[in-house]
C-alpha cells in the first residue's frame, strides 16, 4: 500500500521518460507536416526543373552518338544511366543542405516558404500619371481596332500598329522609371508557392494530362514527325537521309535539318521498351508532357502575377482550353499537338525561358545560368523553330535589362541561351549542307494576318491585345514588369507593317515569321488580367471584384471562341484513349499492314499513304504528303508521277493506262488500294498487269490488288 500510495501521490514529473515521449510525438507529426508541405511547395519547381536539365542531357547525348555512330538504344540506354547517378547526386545534396539548413538553426522548410511570400513593404516609385493614362489609352486604342481589323469593320492596319507601339514604349519607360527609382525593399521580395497553391498546381496538371489521352487532332505534320519515330523504333538507326520517300537514300529535307532529339526520344524509348512508337509517344509522353507544360504555366504566371496567382493560372488555363480552332491560336499548338516538339516549344519552353529570365536578373546565381543553358538544349532538342524564336525572345529580354544599365547580366544570359541553338545549326549546316526553306515558303502573312492567326481577332482579340500591352503595367514590379514590358516592345516593333517583310526578305523563312507571337506568353498575360487593382473599400470586396474579371474573361472565351474540343478545331472526343488519328483511316492503315503483299511500294488514297508511316515503316508508299514534294522539284519527274499516281487512287483524275503503266513502273508499285468507291481505279487496275486479292468490308470498304510478277 505504501507503494501504491506513493506512486499516485509522486510529482508527475518524477518519471520523465513517458511525458518526453507523449510531448515529442506532437512536434514530431509538426515537423513531418512541415516536411510535407514543403516538398509539395517545391514539387513543380523540381518536376519541371528536373525534366528540362533530363531532356537537355538526351540531346547533348544524341548530338555527341553521330560522333560514334551510336544506335538510339545505346544512347538512351547511357542516358538513364547518367540520370540515375545525376539523380542520386541531387537527392544527397539536398539531404546535406537540409541537414546543414537544421544545423544552424534556421527552422523548418516551411517557415522559410512562408516568410518568401511576404509582399514588399517599400514605397511604390512615383508614376508619371500623365504617360500612364497615355499608355491605357494607347492600349485600348491598339487593342479595339486590333480586334477589329478581322471583322467586317475595315480598320487600317497601321491605327493599331502605331498606337500599339506607343504604348508599349511609354510602357518601358514608366517600368523604366520605376525599376530605377526602387528602393531596397522592393527589390528584395522574391515570391514562393504555398504547399496549396502547388498542390492546386499538381492537380490541374494532373488532369490536363488525363484529358490529354482522350482527345485527337491529327495534323498533316504528324506523318513527318510520328512517322520518324516509327522508322527509328522499328530500325534502332537514325535516318540522316529521306526516310519517307525512301529507305534512307535520297537526301533530306533541306528545312528538317537532324537537330531535333525529341523523335529520336520516343525511337528510342518506345525500342527500349518494346512498345509501339506511337503508343509510346501518345499514351505515356503525352500525358506527362502535359503535365510539364501546365506546371510551366503555373511557375511563369505565379512569379509574375503580383497577386492572386491562382486566380491567374486558372485564367490562363481556360483560354487554352476555350480558344482554339482551326488556325493557329496557342490553344491548338497546346494539349492537342504538343506530341510535335514545336508544340511542346510554345506552351513549356517559352514561360520557363521567361522564368528563368527572371530568375537570372534578380538573382544571378550560377544555377539560375544553368537552367538557363539547359532550357536553350532543350528548346532545339524539341524543334528548329527555337532557332528563330529564342533570339528574338532573349533579345528582347537583354534590350530591357540593357535599359536599366545590367548590359553584363544580359550579355552573359544571351550567350548562355543562343549558344548551343545559333551553334548546333551552324554545325550542322557545314557537315549537311546548306538549309533550304523551299517546301515552306508557299505562304507568307503580313502584320494583321500574323496578329488575326495568333491573338485573333473579335472580342478575343481585343482580350489579347489588352494583354499584350497592359502586361508590363500587370505584372509584379521590378524584373517581370521590366521583361514583360521588353516583349511587348519587341512585339509591337513586329507588328509594324513592313518589319516583319524585312525580316522575311534576310532571313527567308517566310512561312515561320508567323509564329513570332510566341514569345510573349501570351496565355500568362492573359491571365494576369484579372490581378489588376480594383478600387474598393475592403479585401473581399478587391477579391469580389477579381473574380468577376477572372468570371467575364472566361465568359467571352466560351462565348466568342471555339473551344478546343469543337470539331471546328478538327479534334475528336473519345470515350477511350486513343491514337491521334481517325480510326478508320488507322484501323485501315494495320489492315494493310497485315495483308501479303509483294515487294514494292503501296499506292492507296492520300489520307490512307499519309497515316500508314504512323503505322509502320515497313508499307512504303508512293506519296506520304504531297507538300513535301515542294522539296523535290514539282517539275521532276519525281513528283509528276507521284501525283498522278495519288490522283488516280483518290479518283480525282481518270488518267489513261498508257500514262499509267510507266509511272507504276519508275516507282516499283507493287499494291494498290482503293476505296470501293473509285470505280474507274477498280476497273482499270487488271488493266495495269495487278489482280485482286484483298478486300475490306464497309466501313472504309476497299480493295486491293498486287502486282502480277
Amino acid at each position: 500500500m505504501a507503494n501504491v500510495d506513493s506512486i499516485a501521490g509522486a510529482p508527475a514529473d518524477s518519471d520523465p521518460t513517458p511525458r518526453s515521449e507523449q510531448a515529442t510525438r506532437p512536434a514530431d507529426r509538426r515537423a513531418v507536416g512541415s516536411r510535407v508541405r514543403a516538398l509539395v511547395a517545391v514539387a513543380p519547381a523540381v518536376l519541371t526543373d528536373g525534366a528540362v536539365l533530363a531532356f537537355a542531357l538526351f540531346t547533348v547525348l544524341y548530338h555527341l552518338a553521330f560522333l560514334g555512330d551510336l544506335r538510339p538504344s545505346v544512347t538512351f540506354r547511357i542516358w538513364l544511366v547518367a540520370c540515375a547517378v545525376l539523380a542520386v547526386v541531387a537527392v544527397l545534396r539536398a539531404r546535406r543542405r537540409f541537414t546543414r539548413t537544421r544545423g544552424v538553426g534556421a527552422g523548418t522548410p516551411g517557415d522559410g516558404e512562408r516568410a518568401a511570400t511576404v509582399e514588399p513593404t517599400g514605397p511604390r516609385p512615383t508614376v508619371d500619371r500623365r504617360l500612364l493614362i497615355g499608355v491605357l489609352v494607347a492600349a485600348a486604342v491598339a487593342a479595339v481596332t486590333a480586334g477589329l481589323a478581322g471583322t467586317e469593320a475595315d480598320v487600317s492596319w497601321w491605327i493599331p500598329a502605331v498606337a500599339g507601339l506607343l504604348a508599349a514604349i511609354g510602357g518601358i519607360l514608366l517600368v523604366r522609371r520605376a525599376w530605377l527609382g526602387g528602393t531596397v525593399s522592393t527589390q528584395a521580395a522574391v515570391p514562393a508557392p504555398t504547399a496549396v497553391q502547388s498542390a492546386y498546381a499538381l492537380a490541374v496538371s494532373v488532369l490536363v494530362g488525363i484529358s490529354s489521352l482522350f482527345m485527337a487532332r491529327n495534323t498533316p505534320d504528324d506523318v513527318y514527325y510520328v512517322g520518324k519515330s516509327v522508322w527509328i523504333a522499328e530500325r534502332d538507326l537514325i535516318p540522316l537521309n529521306d526516310f519517307l520517300f525512301s529507305e534512307n537514300v535520297l537526301p533530306s529535307m533541306g528545312s528538317q535539318p537532324p537537330i531535333p532529339s525529341f523523335e529520336v526520344f520516343d525511337g528510342a524509348f518506345a525500342n527500349v521498351v518494346g512498345i509501339h512508337a506511337s503508343s509510346a509517344l501518345w499514351f505515356v509522353l503525352l500525358p506527362i508532357m502535359a503535365v510539364f507544360a501546365v506546371l510551366a504555366l503555373w511557375r511563369l504566371t505565379h512569379r509574375w502575377a503580383p497577386r492572386r496567382p491562382m486566380l491567374a493560372f486558372t485564367v490562363a488555363v481556360a483560354y487554352l482550353y476555350l480558344v482554339a480552332g482551326d488556325d493557329a491560336a496557342l490553344g491548338t499548338f497546346h494539349l492537342i499537338r504538343l506530341h510535335e516538339g514545336k508544340g511542346m516549344f510554345v506552351s513549356a519552353v517559352i514561360p520557363l525561358m521567361w522564368l528563368y529570365l527572371t530568375e537570372w536578373f534578380d538573382s544571378r546565381s550560377r544555377r539560375s545560368l544553368l537552367l538557363i543553358v539547359a532550357l536553350s538544349i532543350t528548346a532545339i532538342g524539341l524543334t528548329n523553330t527555337a532557332a528563330i524564336i529564342l533570339p528574338m525572345l532573349v533579345g528582347a529580354a537583354s534590350f530591357a535589362m540593357l535599359l536599366v544599365g545590367r548590359w553584363k547580366v544580359a550579355i552573359v544570359a544571351a550567350v548562355a541561351a543562343l549558344a548551343y541553338p545559333i551553334g548546333s545549326l551552324v554545325v550542322s549546316r557545314l557537315v549537311l549542307g546548306g538549309m533550304t526553306a523551299t517546301g515552306a515558303d508557299d505562304e507568307f502573312f503580313d502584320a494583321a494576318s500574323t496578329y488575326r492567326r495568333t491573338l485573333l481577332f473579335g472580342v478575343v482579340g481585343v482580350i489579347s491585345g489588352l494583354a499584350l500591352w497592359c502586361g508590363p503595367l500587370l505584372a509584379r514590379r521590378r524584373t517581370p514588369a521590366l521583361l514583360a514590358a521588353g516583349a511587348t516592345l519587341a512585339m509591337s516593333v513586329m507588328f509594324v507593317p513592313g518589319v516583319l517583310e524585312v525580316l522575311s526578305a534576310l532571313s527567308g523563312i517566310s512561312v515561320v515569321l508567323w509564329r513570332v507571337p510566341w514569345l510573349l506568353a501570351l496565355p500568362t498575360l492573359i491571365g494576369l488580367l484579372c490581378t489588376v487593382r480594383v478600387p474598393a473599400p475592403t479585401p473581399a470586396l478587391r477579391r469580389a471584384a477579381a473574380g468577376g474579371i477572372a468570371v467575364l474573361l472566361v465568359a467571352a472565351f466560351a462565348l466568342f471562341a471555339t473551344p478546343m474540343w469543337s470539331s471546328k478545331s478538327w479534334v475528336d472526343v473519345h470515350d477511350r484513349p486513343t491514337w491521334k488519328l481517325p480510326q478508320q483511316r488507322q484501323a485501315i492503315a494495320f489492315w494493310i499492314k497485315g495483308l501479303d503483299r509483294p515487294e514494292g511500294m503501296l499506292l492507296a488514297p492520300k489520307t490512307i499513304m499519309r497515316t500508314s508511316p504512323i503505322v509502320t515503316s515497313e508499307v512504303r508508299v508512293v506519296l506520304p504528303r504531297d507538300f513535301y514534294l515542294l522539296e523535290y522539284d514539282l517539275t521532276s519527274q519525281f513528283s509528276k508521277d507521284r501525283l498522278l499516281l495519288a490522283g488516280f487512287a483518290d479518283g480525282d483524275t481518270t488518267p489513261a493506262p498508257a500514262e499509267l503503266t510507266p509511272a507504276l513502273d519508275r516507282l516499283d508499285v507493287g499494291t494498290i488500294c482503293v476505296y470501293n468507291g473509285n470505280r474507274y481505279a477498280r476497273d482499270t487496275a487488271p488493266q495495269l498487269g495487278y489482280q485482286e486479292f484483298a478486300t475490306r468490308p464497309a466501313p472504309g470498304a476497299m480493295t486491293c490488288f498486287r502486282r502480277v510478277t
